[in-house]
């Protein structure tokens, strides 16, 4: 999965506007729809992925695992996950959405969630990926926020996807 980072920019770049915000009737504006966002983006990253190898998985609740229990991962259910299924020498990365809209308690969630599985679920990688227009909400400077607070910063790479149809990017600290 060397290219994952390149695959993450050109999967972004494809989605169009009412998978990142979903027009909704009887209002002016679009609304950001983390649900909506993640299938598109799921699609997205699926075409063309490699076959054998690594998997691309959404949304794996881990509750019940008979290996990752206690240590903040019961019942965490991560937006993505790259893994070997049935393989824990082989969990690439974990991978956690939100719109740029998203509330603290969502952001400091999302945070944990990636610090546990980078800790105790023997991921290589975690990237938090914040989505929207950052004049709109406050998640991205949250997201910086517990991540520095939670001396993440070198551990967790967050990115931004500031608009449909252009690629997501890193952002730095």
């Amino acid at each position: 999965m060397h290219d994952f980072e390149e695959r993450l920019a050109r999967a972004t770049a494809r989605i169009d506007r009412e998978y990142f915000q979903l027009p909704v009737f009887g209002r002016e504006s679009a609304a950001y729809r983390e649900r909506q966002y993640c299938y598109e983006l799921y699609h997205q990253l699926r075409q063309g992925w490699p076959t054998g190898g690594y998997h691309l998985s959404g949304e794996i609740d881990k509750s019940g695992h008979p290996v990752i229990r206690g240590n903040d991962l019961d019942n965490t259910k991560p937006d993505f996950l790259i893994h070997i299924p049935e393989d824990m020498d082989h969990n690439f990365a974990v991978l956690e959405v939100k719109p740029i809209t998203g509330r603290l308690g969502g952001v400091k969630k999302d945070v944990l969630t990636l610090l546990a599985y980078l800790e105790h679920g023997q991921y290589e990688r975690a990237f938090y990926l914040v989505y929207g227009e950052p004049s709109e909400g406050k998640a991205l400077d949250y997201a910086k926020a517990q991540i520095i607070a939670n001396k993440a910063q070198k551990r967790i790479d967050l990115w931004c996807h500031r608009a449909a149809r252009v690629p997501a990017a890193r952002v730095a600290f």
